[in-house]
């Protein structure tokens, strides 16, 4: 028998979540419910749904936040955003922040649900079987048993602040962390300085993986919002 895929639904408004609970369950799905963010988070702590359909406008945090600190926290759950707001910008925000796919209201329970198994069979395909101490990124080996990281097989010597940062970013390559993202996720509570900080950590990485620092090919700035990893 086929385990049953569970999925978190999260949104304030009480038709939306019946409507689309009820359909899932329907096609055979778990369903959970959060009516808010810091609900979502904590459920997600907690738990281990297979998908995320995650309203944008919610009480306590909103949907752009829930997935900032999903994605900034390792998490790989998938995640369908919700909006009201057709706005382009909105749906390039949600998919710069780790979205895997954008809905907007009012929409069809028949595509939510084309989406919803769409998005669970991309995530099926794209399970990888490889230990999870090890990765591979484009030129870049890293191994976290040993701490040991390469870059075209010439070792690399790292602080370990330096490792946990590299690995965060290459274990997502093409998503964006913002440096207040890089600051809660490497440093957590030991953190006492400023931003500035996650730019001199940058800089070090960036003179030591890559070939051109002044031009890198790999840890990209993108203005005004924070770096990603590119293969």
């Amino acid at each position: 028998m086929p385990v049953t895929k569970k999925i978190l639904v999260v949104d304030d408004d009480p038709k939306i979540v019946k409507a689309v609970g009820e359909a899932l369950r329907q096609e055979g799905f778990g369903v959970f419910t959060a009516a808010d963010g810091p609900a979502a988070l904590d459920h997600c702590r907690k738990h281990t749904p297979d998908l995320v359909v995650l309203d944008v406008m919610l009480p306590g945090l909103d949907g752009f936040d829930v997935c900032s600190r999903l994605r900034a926290g390792g998490a790989q759950v998938p995640i369908l955003m919700l909006s009201a707001r057709c706005d382009e910008t909105d749906k390039v925000v949600g998919f710069r922040l780790g979205a895997d796919d954008y809905l907007t209201k009012p929409f069809s329970i028949n595509e939510l649900l084309l989406r919803v198994k769409a998005i669970l069979r991309r995530a099926g395909s794209n399970t990888q079987a490889a230990p999870s101490d090890r990765l591979t990124a484009g030129p870049l080996e890293m191994d976290r048993s040993s701490h040991r990281v390469s870059v075209n097989d010439r070792v690399l010597e790292l602080t370990p602040r330096e490792f946990y940062m590299l690995w965060l970013l290459a274990a997502h390559p093409g998503q964006v962390f913002s440096r207040e993202q890089l600051l809660e996720r490497v440093w957590q509570s030991d953190f006492d300085g400023d931003q500035s900080t996650v730019t001199v950590y940058i800089r070090r990485l960036r003179e030591k993986i890559e070939q051109n620092p002044g031009d890198p090919q790999h840890i990209k700035t993108v203005w005004g919002i924070g770096y990603k990893f590119e293969l």
